[in-house]
């Protein structure tokens, strides 16, 4: 198979006849192009044998009619690569098409730029073609009438409106992904800075998307589409290694295809069998994450097999498990419990010929019917929920939680945040006590679990109870967990809980209610810190009108007393509000500072103190696990949220060089009552009793174990056991690791950086 993206099978020239716009005059469909009735230019004409094949008579005039209008509006624009614009909404429509979309998506994916870029007022399409078109295009359209203090703000909205109309009709997402695959199959015309920015953008919400509804063809070719823009040097070095590969793996992957097709016969099972490479991006993404080469990645090949019936899915396994042996730890049953976005199918992984890995996913016609098209194969918009299909109600389920976010969303940075959050598809299954399966993004908590039973059961949450053991609320679930929440009337959420929720779910309702409980005391409480910080800056707290409008305009806040509670209620820092203040003042307001030489120096604001209790607003990074007494940076992201490094952290140093704007100065406060997490790694000689006496040498210290486990290298006697301890500081730290030290059995022992 190519590892190339595809072009588009439509193409088209400039037209040499132009007419004048807005005349309502009906044509033929080539009419509108006369050079391209000639010239074999894609037209209407194309994609008609493809429509009538499930659209009706009547049905197919209206799209018609909706390509002509889409002609008439687009007449004189073009592309950056030359050709007419109407191009665009026919490839468009013709990807559509694939799905067999209806007619009212069809109309909309020939009029989605009509009122973006021609000024097309909504009314207009509701009276022409009807309401349902009417807010297809509108979901589809950017809000560009809207001014927005920055391009980060316009584009989270767009994402909202965009997001919020996908929710209400999915059919929004469907056109947009076309929309979107289009443009990037034809991205070479743009400059490389807004290559980059579009293909960044693709890679972060559209593939997602695209996976969670399970698009999988659009997914993959977005993904290397966006691969290729973003790393063309590296895209064009792994395309090339692939390529000479290729020869060199040709005799392996045709001596297991005839092996497998061979015993399927034998076994009387009917069998398609297809081997494929992995796309170019799956291949880099495996070299980056696990730190191999190319020449390490074995298993660049992979096989689908497609039986019959659901049974013969199992047989087939059974039959290949016999031809060679599978890898332990590498067996899914995505069939007995499907992926969230319905894909179901069973992968196994064997060794090969010559000891090379290879995959293979077994699954029906049915399954790979819906693993190749998702939730387009039968897509929603219906009202009747129960004429629906397991996956059309878990799809419905998931864009229902769209809105349930939304209303509990301050605003559309914060929307898209979450939304973000929900939309990578790492999933871990847990069940209830009744057996029932709940999906949650890997990495979440039982008080994530417990929001995505009912928002009221979050809220209310005292404690959980994980394989019939009691558990902290912040426990990570791991497949086949059964977990049980204890609630209490009078729970209510902490600040605390937003630093180890996972889901956006979560997250939005935590905030919301910490939002609305206490309004009046949260204000009081912001409105004094607030106070505090800028009197220690030198800044009168009775801040100027125009001070006091900017920063509203730049913060989601609508009032200051908004402002004021969310400083109260922990979700942002009361000193670097105060610092953002200060820059937004004219003249400086410190006490000069002067150099050797009697220089005035720059002002330089202090330090902002970390305590380690600021919940939400300020959050000590994994990577690192800073502790009192290491010396901090801190990274300040878009939502203001606080991230704090070590000035050691790698991470830290890379970031720092891609966006040094954002990072501020860090110290730890004094009187820190509370412990902190930090990881170690301790090389042991494998002998009786070890891991008892450093168990018991880190609680003689006072310290505190939060997690432990040990690499297994076979039958070797050194083994690396890795701790997670809670100290107070750095001291407390080394008292603890000298310790360890002295134990005899410890070869060697250090703290963990990242």
């Amino acid at each position: 198979m190519s590892l190339t993206p595809t072009e588009s099978t439509l193409s088209a020239t400039p037209s040499s006849t132009k007419r004048a716009a807005g005349s309502g005059r009906p044509h033929s469909p080539n009419e509108a192009n006369p050079a391209a009735a000639h010239s074999g230019v894609a037209t209407f004409a194309h994609l008609t044998p493809k429509l009538e094949e499930y659209l009706t008579p009547s049905e197919l005039k209206k799209v018609k009619e909706a390509y002509r209008f889409a002609d008439e509006m687009h007449l004189g624009q073009m592309r950056k690569s030359g050709e007419p614009y109407i191009s665009h909404p026919l490839a468009v429509a013709e990807i559509c098409a694939e799905w067999k979309l209806d007619a009212q998506a069809m109309m909309a994916a020939f009029l989605h730029d009509v009122m973006e870029d021609q000024g097309v007022k909504k009314e207009e399409l509701i009276e022409r073609f009807g309401a349902p078109v009417a807010s297809l295009v509108d979901g589809l359209s950017k809000l560009d009438k809207i001014e927005f203090q920055s391009q980060v703000e316009a584009q989270a909205e767009n994402f909202r409106k965009m997001l919020l109309a996908m929710a209400r009709d999915v059919r929004v997402i469907l056109v947009k992904l076309a929309d979107r695959l289009h443009n990037m199959r034809t991205l070479s015309s743009m400059p490389p800075e807004k290559k980059r920015r579009i293909s960044r953008e693709t890679m972060e919400v559209y593939v997602p998307i695209a996976h969670r509804l399970g698009l999988n063809n659009i997914y993959r070719e977005l993904q290397e589409l966006s691969f290729a823009h973003l790393y063309p040097l590296r895209h064009r070095t792994l395309l090339k290694a692939v390529k000479a590969a290729r020869g060199n793996r040709r005799e392996v992957v045709t001596k297991i295809m005839e092996s497998v097709t061979s015993i399927l016969i034998a076994a009387g099972i009917p069998a398609q069998v297809d081997g494929r490479e992995k796309t170019l991006y799956g291949i880099y993404r495996k070299m980056r994450n696990k730190h191999l080469s190319f020449s390490q990645v074995l298993d660049v090949y992979g096989f689908r097999v497609v039986v019959d019936s659901f049974a013969n899915c199992y047989v087939a396994l059974g039959t290949l498990h016999s031809l060679f042996k599978p890898m332990p730890g590498k067996f899914k049953d995505y069939i007995a419990i499907p992926k969230l976005n319905g894909y179901q199918s069973l992968h196994t992984t064997l060794i090969g010929p010559y000891g090379t890995p290879v995959e293979f996913q077994i699954r029906t016609k049915e399954m790979h019917r819906v693993a190749e098209s998702g939730v387009a194969a039968h897509w929603l918009y219906k009202d009747d929920e129960g004429s629906l299909t397991d996956l059309q109600q878990r799809t419905h389920a998931w864009l229902q939680s769209l809105l349930d976010i939304q209303k509990q969303t301050g605003d559309s940075a914060e929307f898209l945040e979450h939304v973000k959050v929900d939309l990578f598809p790492d999933s871990v299954y847990v069940f209830t006590p009744k057996s029932k399966i709940i999906a949650l993004p890997r990495g979440a908590t039982a008080l994530d679990f417990a929001y995505s039973i009912h928002t009221d059961i979050g809220d209310q949450t005292t404690s959980a109870v994980i394989n019939h053991e009691p558990a902290p609320l912040r426990t990570e679930l791991h497949n086949g967990d059964i977990v049980e929440i204890i609630t209490s009337p009078t729970s209510r959420p902490s600040p605390n809980w937003l630093g180890y929720v996972r889901t956006g779910k979560a997250r939005s309702a935590i905030r919301h209610r910490l939002r609305t409980a206490n309004m009046v005391e949260s204000q009081s409480v912001g409105r004094r810190l607030l106070g505090n910080a800028l009197h220690t800056l030198g800044i009168d707290p009775e801040l100027p009108v125009h001070i006091v409008e900017r920063l509203l305009n730049e913060s989601s806040a609508k009032t200051m007393d908004d402002l004021y509670a969310e400083i109260g209620i922990g979700t942002r820092m009361a000193p670097l509000v105060a610092r953002h203040i200060m820059g937004m003042m004219d003249t400086g307001t410190n006490v000069p500072q002067l150099d050797p030489e009697g220089q005035m120096l720059p002002n330089k604001p202090d330090p902002v103190v970390i305590t380690g209790s600021e919940g939400a607003s300020a959050q000590l990074s994994s990577c690192c696990m800073p502790i009192p007494g290491d010396s901090l940076t801190g990274y300040l992201k878009p939502d203001q949220t606080l991230i704090v490094h070590t000035q050691e952290c790698e991470t830290a140093k890379r970031l720092h060089e891609k966006e040094p704007d954002r990072w501020i100065e860090l110290v730890w406060g004094h009187d820190l009552n509370r412990r902190f997490d930090c990881r170690i790694t301790i090389l042991i000689h494998n002998q009786r009793g070890t891991l008892a006496r450093i168990a018991a040498e880190i609680g003689e210290t006072d310290a505190n174990i939060v997690s432990v486990s040990m690499d297994d290298d076979g039958g070797s006697s050194m083994k690396y056991l890795r701790f997670t301890i809670q100290v107070e500081d750095r001291v407390h730290l080394a008292r603890t690791m000298r310790g360890i030290r002295k134990i005899d059995s410890v070869a060697r022992i250090l703290r963990e950086r990242g």
